[in-house]
């Protein structure tokens, strides 16, 4: 475990629950009135749900502003959203989006100073100070993650390695010779380096890695057990989005006890998806978030999509800030089955609970003559699994099933696959292939 007493910033981070909650209204008021007079898309949405700036008195009226949905940033595209003139914006990133225009995330230099604050946060509640060595292999460019890493460590005055994805042996001979201390990357490239470790014969205690700060894409309890056993280190699950920044949104301190979220910057809500209505803590929910501190480009109650829960019990780090837990699923990403709901992190930690097989899988959804869908999940063997003949792996593929039975309630076709044959990623990991939609 890291130190569970650094704190970056001890006023903000600590601050009580009333006075924060005052902090947070202040900045609401004044988000609302940047988004009604600067920006003629809230203008527009506000006035048809009948409501005004001065309408917001207090946290309970967040309801009844509109929601901003993915689809409003890309009508929008690319400055329709933007608060202030191109000439005060300092840095533009966008989405890795694969369909349609990317959604723009602009920062002038206030928003750029609130990423690199809660990117410091973020880096201390993991136990990263001015004496580490950060290997950030997130990508750098129009993705947030490689720069919005980089900010962080800097900030906090650590030595950075702007290493970026990808050349796994040159990351690891890097991470040798320049005494790396702390990895930043996804948590599939993270085993994926661990893979490659093992096949340069590189053994563990050559090298200085003492904890790693890993997201960008959905990762179970079981891979943090495997990327923690593999590298030896302490992983820490870290959450954001472009529409909101990018990375530094949430993360977990040292207690891997949910993720907090930085509250004084960004406003938690979690809905019903359905019906848009509120749920209390520790109800399963679309989470939403409303920017308190952007300026560039104001976001007031974004659907993320992303489904998980708040918990507002006291950590024991300290910190009084709202705890978001692990992501559940996302609504858009959920495959329905044969009228059942499944999410690709329930496969994930079906597989995960069988001994002998590797975290590198693929879900494939096919539908049978137009009629029936068909799951099908192929995952790969351990070397000693796959050379302990077809019965092994047999028996392999049936406790998967058995167990994504008891989560989810139905079966799939497992197929154990050889050893190294599913495609690595040095980036987002591509783990559904549904051909339904082909």
């Amino acid at each position: 475990m890291s130190n569970p007493n650094l704190i970056w910033n001890k006023e903000f981070e600590t601050m009580p629950r009333e006075e924060l909650r005052k902090l947070q209204l202040q900045r609401l008021k004044q988000t609302v009135e940047r988004a009604y007079h600067k920006v003629h898309f809230y203008k527009a949405a506000f006035d048809e749900k009948g409501v005004k700036p001065e309408d917001i008195e207090s946290l309970d009226d967040l309801n009844k502003l509109p929601f901003t949905m993915k689809k409003d940033l890309r009508d929008n595209y690319p400055f329709g959203m933007l608060s202030e003139p191109l000439e005060n914006i300092v840095r533009i990133h966008a989405s890795s989006g694969t369909t349609g225009k990317p959604i723009i995330g602009a920062y002038n230099s206030n928003d750029m100073n609130a990423w690199g604050e809660a990117m410091a946060r973020v880096y201390t509640a993991c136990g990263a100070t001015s004496k580490d060595v950060v290997q950030n292999a997130y990508g750098y460019g129009l993705f947030t993650g490689g720069l919005g890493f980089h900010l962080g460590a800097e900030r906090i005055g650590a030595t950075v390695i702007p290493a970026a994805a990808g050349m796994s042996q040159r990351q690891l001979m890097l991470m040798e010779d320049l005494g790396t201390t702390v990895l930043t990357c996804t948590p599939s490239y993270a085993l994926s380096l661990a893979e490659t470790m093992a096949e340069m014969g590189i053994s563990r205690d050559r090298l200085k890695v003492k904890c790693g700060i890993f997201g960008a894409e959905p990762w179970s309890e079981g891979m943090r057990a495997q990327i923690e056993e593999r590298w030896q280190i302490d992983a820490y699950n870290i959450f954001g989005l472009t529409e909101l920044g990018g990375p530094g949104v949430a993360c977990e301190c040292a207690y891997k006890s949910e993720m907090h979220i930085w509250e004084d910057h960004f406003l938690p809500e979690i809905i019903d998806p359905n019906t848009g209505e509120q749920l209390g803590y520790g109800q399963i929910g679309e989470l939403v978030l409303t920017g308190l501190t952007k300026e560039a480009l104001p976001i007031i109650r974004y659907r993320t999509r992303d489904l998980t829960v708040l918990n507002a019990e006291p950590c024991a780090c300290g910190r009084t800030h709202v705890r978001m837990d692990r992501i559940k699923g996302r609504t858009d990403d959920m495959l329905i089955i044969r009228g059942v709901n499944v999410f690709p992190s329930q496969i994930e930690t079906a597989i995960l609970r069988v001994p002998d097989l590797e975290p590198q899988y693929v879900i494939i959804v096919d539908r049978e003559k137009s009629v029936l869908d068909n799951l099908e999940v192929r995952v790969e063997a351990t070397e000693s699994l796959w050379s302990g003949g077809e019965a092994a792996r047999e028996a392999a593929a049936r406790q998967v099933n058995k167990e994504f039975q008891q989560i989810v309630g139905m079966t799939a076709s497992v197929k154990i696959v050889e050893p190294k044959s599913i495609q690595r990623s040095e980036g987002k990991a591509q783990r559904v292939i549904d051909k339904r939609s082909l």
